[in-house]
């Protein structure tokens, strides 16, 4: 590796446990451990004079040591991944330390060259990261964080929404955020003490810690990246692609022509009520019944399938104009194949929202599936991506708006023009 006047740390770290995928770190890609396929590429970064992989997991350990890497052994507490990394500093001297996390076996050794050099040709710079282009699809995905930077490449900021908004039109250019980070050695030993702010807070985004305290953050852009490894799916993919099989193509939301939505968890909070009568009351979010009509306005039809049937639903959906529905379903899966074949369109033309176990089926017989951000970690796990909002506040519109952005109609949720072509068939 290369001598230079500034150490260079790379810091791999692999925690055992994880919510979607336990031992993700030692699941097998063409014969190795996940973490033996990111030491390696780690290695052949030219600029770096240390590649270590930090665990809270003697198992993790003991494979490290197996395929000849140095491992170093840290708390199983820290709420950060930054954290930890600050815990590393104290076993492995180095002035700029490189996170690059276990779970990205198809990292590009140039990549992390290109952000070490940044740090190494520019000492204002104190925290370096990576970023690529995306298209506005990708954007509208709120598990994809996004970056916008100024003229000099430092961040503005970080966000899961789309940013910038395009107001009036899908003008705008998009980067995603590579979660790859460079940081000066005086950085990580202030971390611990920063404050934690509101925006790190709503957004869960831990990079906007240093940015509230006056960071910047220097992002450099690079080719677009293949798929980490966060769920069994992501494993499969990323398996296909090291042995070299042919990929499947898989269903996006600008393919989708029909969307199937549970009631209870996600059109409404979950809560059932009773009048006086004992009458079924229930909530509903005014805007998700926007959203079915802008969906449907624009080519893609709505079927609501609920577990129960009330004079309640039945009025809410007839209200909507929907046509589509089942009520008092038991088998969702059958529910959904004739939801399809009645509104002509393949399980890959088909989205599915639910929020709980028995909407699984659900899940299974669509092309793409979405779970409410207050559904169980079981159910998020099954689905292809989670939303933001929770049952009731709005999940569905959040889903409409996605769509409606990635099939290029998002004049008609921005703009006046827009929404006036739309607006005499509307109800809400």
């Amino acid at each position: 590796m290369a001598s230079s006047e500034q150490r260079v740390a790379i810091v791999i770290p692999a925690r055992y446990g994880s919510t979607r995928l336990p031992g993700k770190p030692l699941a097998d890609i063409a014969g190795k451990p996940m973490v033996q396929h990111v030491y390696e590429r780690a290695q052949q970064v030219a600029n770096a004079h240390a590649v270590v992989v930090a665990t809270d997991d003697e198992r993790v350990a003991q494979a490290v040591r197996a395929f000849g890497g140095e491992c170093v052994m840290t708390s199983p507490d820290h709420p950060s991944g930054t954290d930890r990394l600050a815990e590393v500093m104290g076993q492995v001297d180095a002035d700029v330390y490189i996170n690059l996390q276990g779970d990205e076996p198809l990292v590009r050794p140039a990549d992390i060259e290109a952000l070490a050099a940044g740090m190494l040709a520019d000492a204002t710079v104190s925290v370096g990261t990576l970023c690529h282009p995306i298209d506005s699809h990708e954007a509208g995905n709120p598990n994809t964080v996004k970056v916008v930077l100024a003229t000099n490449g430092n961040a503005l900021y970080f966000s899961r929404s789309p940013i910038p908004y395009p107001r009036d039109a899908e003008t705008a250019t998009y980067l995603k955020h590579v979660g790859v980070y460079a940081y000066r050695r005086s950085v990580l030993s202030e971390y611990a003490e920063l404050p934690q702010p509101m925006m790190e807070h709503a957004e869960k985004l831990e990079q906007l810690r240093l940015m509230a305290a006056g960071y910047c953050i220097r992002a450099y852009v690079v080719e677009p990246t293949g798929p980490g490894v966060d769920t069994p799916e992501c494993l499969e993919q990323v398996r296909a692609i090291m042995s070299g099989q042919p990929q499947v193509s898989r269903p996006t939301l600008a393919d989708i022509r029909l969307v199937i939505t549970d009631v209870d968890g996600v059109l409404t909070d979950g809560g059932i009520y009773y009048d006086a009568t004992g009458e079924c009351l229930k909530r509903f979010h005014v805007r998700d019944g926007m959203g079915m009509r802008l969906l449907e306005e624009n080519g893609v039809r709505v079927a609501v399938l609920s577990g129960r049937d009330s004079a309640t639903l039945r009025k809410r959906v007839a209200d909507l104009g929907v046509t589509l529905f089942q009520f008092g379903v038991k088998d969702k899966l059958a529910a959904c194949n004739q939801l399809m074949a009645e509104a002509g369109v393949s399980a890959a033309q088909t989205v599915c929202i639910g929020d709980d176990s028995i909407d699984l089926p659900a899940f299974a017989a669509c092309g793409m599936s979405f779970a409410v951000a207050d559904a169980p970690a079981y159910v998020k796990a099954a689905a292809t991506q989670t939303l933001s909002a929770a049952g009731g506040t709005g999940a569905f519109r959040e889903l409409a708006d996605a769509i409606l952005h990635a099939q290029g109609n998002a004049a008609v949720l921005g703009t006046a023009a827009g929404y006036a072509q739309v607006m005499a068939k509307m109800a809400q």
